[in-house]
């Protein structure tokens, strides 16, 4: 992904918009057409204690997620190590040049999305996949479910596991795109967060709210706690 420096985002801002964007689009190699399944990555328990404890940066770091082993996708990375491409899309709306409240002028689109490159690791049956499983129901009950307890469907997890193919990728590169007007004078900028807070569109204050913690300076604002 090609990324001007001004849209630069820090290693930080990477880790919090894969946390919260983490349905991601896999991608790994095949001819004549590149093999894409969209499913939730998630930080492993491993990768989120070295996080906690030392720089906020996914290289060198693993995420992990699952697919229905029924996937062709499944079969052609089952068999060994393969280099894939994670694509995480944060939020992103239409710019109207109306905003801007200048001419001449051209419309755009702010977005914000993390490409993570890597070596996928297919994971054996049985625990390691459980592992994953439970580690993406954790993750994801935990930040946008309503506290459900996975307990008392542990077993109905065991009957369908072996329907499930688990992975992890060792991350060997981050690319962060964080598109949010930063081109634009400061006035300009704030029109442009104030039209998107003030839009219906959830995903719209989504960007509005990255925008006010961006700021015009860039990668140095945006983090949560693991």
């Amino acid at each position: 992904m090609y990324v001007p420096a001004h849209y630069r985002g820090s290693p930080a801002a990477a880790v919090t918009l894969v946390r919260a964007s983490p349905l991601a689009t896999l991608l790994s190699s095949a001819d004549p057409v590149p093999y894409a399944t969209h499913l939730p990555a998630v930080i492993p328990e491993a990768t989120a204690d070295a996080l906690r404890s030392g720089p906020v940066d996914l290289n060198g770091h693993r995420l992990a997620g699952h697919m229905n082993r029924a996937n062709p996708h499944w079969r052609h990375i089952a068999d060994g190590e393969t280099p894939a491409l994670l694509i995480f899309r944060g939020p992103n709306g239409y710019v109207s040049p109306e905003v801007y409240d200048y001419s001449p002028a051209a419309p755009t689109w702010n977005f914000t999305a993390v490409h993570v490159r890597g070596t996928l690791r297919p994971l054996p049956a049985g625990e390691a996949t459980r592992t994953v499983v439970r580690r993406t129901v954790q993750e994801l009950e935990g930040r946008f479910g309503f506290g459900w307890d996975m307990t008392d469907s542990l077993e109905y997890f065991d009957r369908i596991i072996s329907a499930v193919g688990a992975f992890e990728v060792e991350v060997e590169q981050v690319d962060g795109m964080f598109k949010l007007s930063q081109e634009q004078s400061d006035g300009v900028r704030t029109k442009v967060t104030r039209h998107f807070s003030e839009c219906p569109h959830t995903g719209y204050r989504d960007l509005a709210h990255a925008m006010e913690q961006f700021g015009k300076a860039g990668n140095q604002n945006v983090g949560e706690t693991l």
